[in-house]
């Protein structure tokens, strides 16, 4: 492994002498190390090239006020992410000064933090997520109204049970009449305006539960919740032991052969990115995502920015959160198909006949019920004699793992970070003995950049032995290589994390939501680190679905000799005719990157 890693003026380590960005090469050979069964041989002239390098100050200075190495993490999969768009690249259309060189792979750590809490910065028209107007510029997914008020949206969040000292998290985020009902509340409460009070009010009705009675009573509504344990409790339960045992994110073949399925000829005018003939990696493969809220759809997003074709398909019966879509719909097209209708069905089973990759964030079997499995989608590839590639992501992974007990449960960012201990590192962080979920959906992201790796592993497996392939990650499996891998922050960056950030902050307790854990850590960060916030570190453009000029974060990888970028701005479901054809682009969205320099 190489120590290539580039410390510039910008890249200044915090007072404590702590520096993100020479952690970061730590990080990614923890990440090598624990997926080097799933990685491509080819890799390691890619990752002696990484270099972390940062365009703000803040770069090289642990940020969030957190205990675990978030930053690092997100660093590491962002360079294994490059490495593996320079293994494609080189596959696509050669590239011998890059193959005997080794092509460069650039990360800057401040787009990075950035991009973990992309959905506190992308706004609308600078309207961002807690602006008390943006809900009225939103297309309204929000089916069964479970954040239609705070009541609704606090059945979803921590609660300390009958027994002192544990907590179990309840979510309602998009069923909260269900979860509620689950608890002996009624669904709409009047009145319920005052934050304290709807915290007093589920919490009280949650102190009459043990965690074994919420446990059944999930299991009998069919609704996600998890206890809060500690990283040692969750590694003695069977499903941690199982997890224990796999990678961060595993790549198997789905014993479907069939040819390889070389890269389409990125040289080839209909494979550009645009009609400056821009490269991008994966120009020409065409990926169908069905997925909501945050994680699985990530992975879609970072696909299109690398120039994939990327259709998103979820339906008008389904809800889904409405500001998520303005950050992780970026870069794709958007259609609403119900797959309980034969004639969505038909039309769906049309997209599939074509599409190189499936994105699934539904619960484990769920689009199996629908006769969508990774073993049926692969048989029809066979026929087509063309592989495919299934990418499967959810909260607790072990998925035909033995003993992996909760591979079936459904969940989300704060369940799994609950669940596997990320969440009482947070409180006794913070000076508490009681768990606190962590601010900003840091996991999600980082997960979806999992499933991104993941994909482009399965997708060179693809290239070079055919078959289909599936790829397996989970917001559970990112958690465990943040916490056992990686570990917490030395004591005295945390104890200089515990002296920077607003006292307010750390006046938060474990019912408190992830949104008012995140608002006060977000306004923190402004104060301490406002060069993270500037416009230069966002990208801007008109979305004619939302009505309104959109800013998200720029993505923080570059790779020698191609370009990363989204070619199409955001857009809500179900916004496009569900096809592979017509689709628009806007290169000036694009940030060229002179290749030459890269290399």
């Amino acid at each position: 492994m190489g120590n290539d890693t580039t410390i510039d003026a910008a890249d200044t380590p915090g007072p404590t002498g702590y520096s993100v960005t020479a952690e970061a090469h730590c990080a990614l050979q923890a990440l090598v190390s624990a997926c080097m069964s799933e990685l491509p041989r080819e890799l390691d002239r890619y990752i002696d090239k990484v270099t972390f390098s940062s365009t703000s100050n803040a770069g090289g200075k642990p940020c969030f006020p957190c205990p675990l190495k978030e930053q690092e993490a997100g660093c590491a999969l962002k360079a294994l992410e490059g490495c593996l768009v320079g293994a494609i690249v080189d596959l696509r259309y050669g590239g011998r000064q890059a193959q005997a060189q080794g092509r460069k792979i650039e990360v800057d750590p401040a787009k990075v933090t950035c991009f973990l809490m992309s959905a506190y910065i992308t706004t609308l028209d600078g309207m961002g997520k807690t602006h008390p107007k943006i809900k009225y510029r939103l297309p309204d997914t929000d089916l069964n109204q479970a954040q239609s008020n705070l009541y609704r949206r606090l059945s979803a969040n921590l609660y300390e049970t009958c027994n002192t000292g544990q907590y179990y998290h309840i979510h309602g985020s998009l069923e909260a009449s269900t979860t509620l009902r689950m608890i002996g509340l009624p669904p709409f409460l009047a009145g319920s305006n005052d934050y304290r009070q709807c915290v007093t009010v589920i919490e009280n009705a949650v102190n009459r539960l043990s965690i074994a009675d919420l446990e059944l009573r999930n299991q009998k509504y069919r609704q996600a919740g998890a206890p809060a344990l500690t990283k040692d409790q969750f590694r003695r339960t069977a499903h941690g032991q199982a997890l224990a045992g796999i990678a961060p994110f595993t790549v198997q073949s789905l014993d479907a052969p069939s040819p390889p399925i070389p890269f389409p000829d990125i040289t080839d005018p209909q494979h550009a990115a645009s009609s400056s003939g821009i490269t991008q990696c994966l120009a020409g493969i065409r990926v169908l995502e069905l997925c909501r809220v945050i994680a699985g759809p990530t992975i879609g997003r970072s696909l299109a920015a690398h120039g994939a074709s990327v259709l998103k398909v979820t339906s008008a019966k389904l809800p889904d959160v409405p500001f998520f879509q303005l950050d992780v719909n970026t870069g794709k097209h958007a259609t609403s198909l119900h797959l309980k209708d034969p004639r969505d069905r038909a039309t769906f089973e049309g997209l599939l006949a074509t599409a190189d990759v499936i994105i699934d964030g539904y619960r484990p079997g769920v689009l199996a019920s629908l006769g969508y499995s990774p073993e049926s989608l692969a048989t029809k590839a066979q026929e087509r004699g063309r592989g495919i590639v299934y990418v499967a992501e959810d909260c607790f992974g072990g998925s035909g793992v033995p003993g992996a007990a909760w591979s079936h449960r459904p969940g989300w960012q704060q369940i799994a970070d609950c669940a596997t201990g990320v969440a009482w590192e947070q409180g006794w962080f913070m000076g508490l003995e009681e768990p606190v979920v962590p601010p900003f959906p840091v996991s999600d992201y980082a997960t979806g950049i999992l499933g991104t790796i993941a994909a482009l592993a399965a997708l060179h497996r693809r290239a070079v032995s055919g078959g289909s392939w599936i790829a397996r990650t989970s917001l559970a499996q990112y958690d465990l290589f943040l916490l056992h891998a990686l570990g917490p922050y030395p004591p005295e960056v945390q104890e200089h994390l515990w002296d920077a950030h607003d006292r307010d902050f750390f006046e938060l307790r474990h019912s408190d939501s992830v949104d008012e854990v995140s608002a006060r850590a977000l306004r923190s960060m402004k104060r301490l680190y406002p060069e993270l916030f500037r416009d230069d570190m966002l990208h801007k453009a008109f979305s004619l679905g939302f009505g309104g000029e959109v800013a998200w974060p720029k993505e923080p990888l570059r790779v020698a000799g191609v370009t990363i970028g989204h070619v199409r701005p955001t857009r809500p479901n179900g916004y496009d005719a569900p096809s592979w054809d017509g689709w628009e682009k806007d290169e000036s969205m694009l940030e060229r990157v002179d290749s030459v320099s890269l290399l």
